[in-house]
């Protein structure tokens, strides 16, 4: 399910970030490692996260998938290893919020694709997911949210 989509300006907002290129399939292997990889770094240095993590997609493919995942920060991270410093950009963005399962994401983009052009508007290739809400909150797939942002050219 789809909350109604609107158009937002959004502002840079600084992150730590790790950078991957991997196959769709192996997509559920690697993500949950880096997170924990993220958030260690994090910690080690004493930068607090703001806000949930998220994967901005640089380049997609039907089978790979270019992505940042990363998470908002209070202050500055230092390089160290794989994490490194970066950014959520000012964009302007059309903006959704999905509830129900990742197994559920191909379709909500789907639909929201299929809204951004019935609206005029006209998509960049990045785009980015915030998983507000997800296994680390609560065990029920009804109830995760991931906030849906797809940067525009118009």
């Amino acid at each position: 399910m789809l909350d109604t989509p609107h158009i937002v300006q959004t502002t840079a907002q600084p992150a730590a970030v790790i950078h991957l290129t991997v196959a769709r399939s192996d997509m559920m292997k690697v993500f949950g490692p880096a997170v924990g990889e993220l958030m260690a770094a994090l910690a080690a240095q004493g930068v607090k996260s703001e806000g949930a993590i998220f994967a901005h997609h640089l380049k997609m493919s039907c089978d790979t998938f270019d992505f940042e995942l990363g998470v908002k920060v209070a202050s500055p991270v230092q390089a160290t290893g794989r994490v490194k410093p970066g950014e959520l950009p000012a964009a302007k963005v059309a903006r959704t919020v999905y509830s129900g399962p990742y197994e559920g994401l191909p379709d909500a983009w789907g639909e929201f694709v299929d809204w951004m052009k019935a609206s005029g508007h006209e998509q960049a290739v990045d785009l980015w997911e915030v998983y507000t809400v997800g296994p680390q909150s609560t065990p029920d797939p009804a109830g995760w949210r991931t906030e849906l942002n797809r940067l525009l050219t118009n």
